[in-house]
């Protein structure tokens, strides 16, 4: 979903814990309105891509490329920032999950402003909500500093697009999508190499920090003290922590 290089490396084992949540495809799927045709910018391996309309996928990375499944939308192999389309090609363009990989995101954001005809939709990550997760203030505090410069905040993105609509995407207890905050109930997911592998926030933080981060959550988890804290989180059915919608009509 984003620059060559990082998934290039993580997208090996991608589709081990990336699957698309229901509940998240269906906030997704509503934001597009009655668009027919979608062009889906760091698509990926084509999570997120509604199976009803026409999609055309636009990702950069060869390895996520390798792994849409066969009856995945048309691929090209692209950067956000040079979309290969004339100006109003589909009625919406959809990014997930992507902008803080791209090189220059302004120039991204102008690009899907430019080929959609009605509407602009994207799912990203607020970084005024840096300090919602704990996760990332108790052991990766380092993960909110890479972000905050990497994510741009809605007003950034209205800039550039336009007036948007700004919509809360409250992450399920049990998501199906490992991103980084999907297992806020469930901190025992984050020792797990093979989960860690497939979340870039993780895999553009030096080892070493990486390791010092979880020997800590482990330490943690044994001894009862992240329960104590955090506990409460494992009986709620979702929660808060950033994700949001920007939906944008031309």
């Amino acid at each position: 979903m984003g620059t060559p290089d990082v998934y290039d490396d993580i997208g090996r084992h991608y589709t081990g814990t990336r699957r698309p949540d229901p509940r998240i495809a269906a906030l997704i799927h509503a934001s597009l309105g009655d668009s027919r045709d979608v062009l889906n910018v760091g698509a990926g391996t084509g999570s997120y891509e509604p199976a009803h309309l026409r999609v055309v996928a636009v990702e950069p990375s060869l390895e996520m490329i390798r792994q849409r499944p066969a009856p995945a939308s048309p691929v090209v192999q692209a950067m956000a920032e040079h979309l290969p389309f004339a100006g109003d090609s589909f009625d919406a363009a959809l990014a997930v999950l992507t902008l803080h990989h791209w090189q220059d995101q302004a120039a991204g954001l102008a690009e899907m402003a430019r080929v959609a005809r009605r509407r602009v939709v994207i799912l990203t990550w607020d970084p005024a909500c840096g300090r919602d997760f704990w996760l990332t203030t108790e052991y990766f505090p380092a993960v909110v500093e890479l972000d905050a410069a990497r994510f741009p905040s809605p007003a950034e993105i209205a800039c550039i697009i336009g007036s948007v609509d700004v919509r809360p995407v409250p992450v399920p207890r049990d998501c199906r999508d490992g991103f980084l905050g999907a297992f806020w109930a469930c901190p025992e997911a984050y020792l797990d190499p093979h989960v860690r592998r497939a979340i870039s926030g993780f895999a553009q933080l030096s080892p070493s920090i990486v390791e010092a981060g979880i020997e800590r959550l482990a330490g943690d988890l044994a001894s009862g003290h992240w329960d104590a804290r955090f506990g409460d989180l494992r009986n709620r059915e979702a929660v808060d922590i950033g994700y949001r919608l920007i939906v944008a009509a031309r």
